[in-house]
């Protein structure tokens, strides 16, 4: 019996620390790093990568990487902006594609890469890290599906983030340019939100949803208006209801970079996931609280599986998508990118 060649990826666009995640995830399923570009090779995050990953290639032209024949699939933590053209350009060279989230910016760009798609009939996949990375929420996904709190009806999700966070800087000294510019990197909405949209489709099985009410605004930066550090959104399905609130407000005194929490309210019960701290508790991260008819619980979730890396990588063999269906991606996005389009705006956002 022979061993399968292994999967051939390339990362192209290395701005956003997320890339250290997905490169890693991919690797560990198997694949093959083979090649790295980007627009920016001075980039903070793209020192950082060629630091940890010394013997892959460095290719001089990000666009010719992303066609170049050979990779089977592209991973992008490009510039928030880029990642939709990056995307196009690789589907329609014949590569599967896992985008950072956002995977792209505005609605016309999602309209592009459906199209090439559709056109082409590889994948497209945006890494939502809070739910794909995080195994709190794996599991709190696994008792949902057992019936341990009954019918969900509604999800609260909370993302709180730090602006100067070590990790997200890749030994840098600051965020860039592109950061406090909200046409590059999307508005909060877009950027952050996403990950909460995604996990309230997920949750409440709902293929689609409406957007209720969605507001951005900035109340503690007004020297840098672009940087939407505060956002909200109201979500409706037809079986379900959901709220999103996200921030640039995290206090030093956290000991990370944020307080991600995630609750999800069942007809017969309700689970709270703290995933990276548990305030004045338990060390660590995914920490999942459990309320149901029989009692409350604590749930360890240290050996949980995280599916999706592996997952991709079989799409990319077998050509499903079983790491995301493909119109879960498209719906989040589409719901994420018409919040941002339509919020009010607060405060000194511009």
């Amino acid at each position: 019996m022979t061993t399968p060649q292994p999967v051939r990826f390339a990362a192209v666009g290395l701005d956003h620390a997320h890339i250290f995640g997905q490169i890693a995830g991919l690797i560990r399923s198997g694949a093959e790093f083979v090649a790295m570009a980007t627009d920016d090779p001075d980039a903070a995050i793209a020192a950082k990568v060629r630091e940890v990953h010394p013997d892959v290639e460095v290719a001089d032209d990000p666009d010719e990487l992303a066609v170049r024949d050979g990779i089977d699939l592209v991973v992008t933590a490009a510039v928030p902006d880029r990642r939709g053209p990056i995307a196009v350009a690789a589907l329609r060279a014949g590569k599967d594609v896992v985008a950072d989230k956002p995977g792209c910016v505005t609605l016309d760009q999602l309209a592009e890469i459906e199209k090439a798609v559709a056109d082409t009939g590889r994948f497209w996949s945006v890494t939502f890290s809070e739910r794909f990375e995080v195994k709190c929420v794996i599991k709190a996904g696994e008792l949902v599906r057992e019936g341990r709190i009954g019918t969900v009806v509604q999800t609260l999700g909370l993302g709180p983030h730090r602006v100067g966070d070590r990790g997200h800087l890749g030994d840098g000294k600051g965020r860039p340019d592109w950061f406090y510019d909200n046409q590059r990197y999307g508005g909060i909405i877009a950027d952050i939100a996403s990950h909460q949209i995604d996990q309230f489709l997920w949750f409440t099985g709902s293929k689609t949803a409406e957007v209720v009410a969605s507001t951005v605004g900035n109340f503690a930066n007004p020297d840098t208006p672009g940087l939407q550090d505060f956002g909200e959104v109201l979500l409706r399905s037809e079986t379900a209801q959901g709220y999103v609130r996200v921030d640039w407000y995290t206090p030093a005194g956290l000991p990370t970079w944020g307080d991600g929490r995630l609750m999800v309210l069942g007809t017969q019960g309700y689970i709270e996931m703290r995933k990276y701290v548990d305030l004045e508790g338990r060390e660590g991260g995914n920490h999942l609280f459990l309320v149901d008819q029989e009692g409350t619980h604590y749930i360890d979730c240290s050996d949980v599986e995280l599916p999706y890396y592996p997952a991709l990588v079989q799409d990319v063999r077998e050509r499903t998508t079983t790491a995301a269906p493909q119109e879960h991606t498209f719906e989040t996005m589409r719901l994420a990118l018409t919040a941002q389009q339509n919020a009010t705006v607060r405060g000194a956002a511009r």
